[in-house]
């Protein structure tokens, strides 16, 4: 199984690891810069988690080893008139990673985060075509 960490720092193993992951997410958009990245984690706004190897994240801190971090997930996290609302983005696990239940540990990752700041709800979009992840999101108890 892996670790769930939340990235608080940018350091050049991330970097590394959103070149390796950020095409098997999209195709149309390229990898972020080191200081997209800043931007994210940086933001009050965002959360930006990762999935580790076991054993690679000393006391929390992202890994050395760029492919120690097999996968990703952006919580955002904003206030509208009727409570504090959570969006789940950019879910991605690398493609070696599938199938060992990468994705739901993210997953159920941001759904405690997001309970534990007060979130009245979590929301999420997600492509038809992606159906072994729109069924693990029907198990988390999304609904289409």
């Amino acid at each position: 199984m892996v670790e769930i960490i939340e990235a608080l720092e940018v350091t050049s193993a991330l970097v590394e690891a959103f070149e390796r992951l950020t095409p098997q997410l999209s195709s149309s958009n390229p990898p972020p810069s080191a200081e997209a990245l800043e931007e994210i984690v940086g933001s009050p706004a965002s959360r930006l988690l990762l999935a580790v190897e076991p054993g690679s994240s000393a006391g929390g801190a992202v890994p050395s080893d760029p492919d120690a971090i097999v996968g990703s997930l952006t919580l955002a996290v904003f206030p509208i008139p009727t409570g504090l609302r959570a969006w789940i983005e950019d879910v991605v696990v690398d493609g070696a990673a599938r199938g060992r239940g990468v994705g739901e540990a993210l997953n159920r990752a941001a759904l405690a985060l997001a309970r534990s700041v007060g979130a009245r709800t979590v929301d999420l979009t997600s492509r038809p075509s992606r159906e072994a992840a729109n069924r693990l999101y029907q198990r988390l108890g999304f609904v289409a």
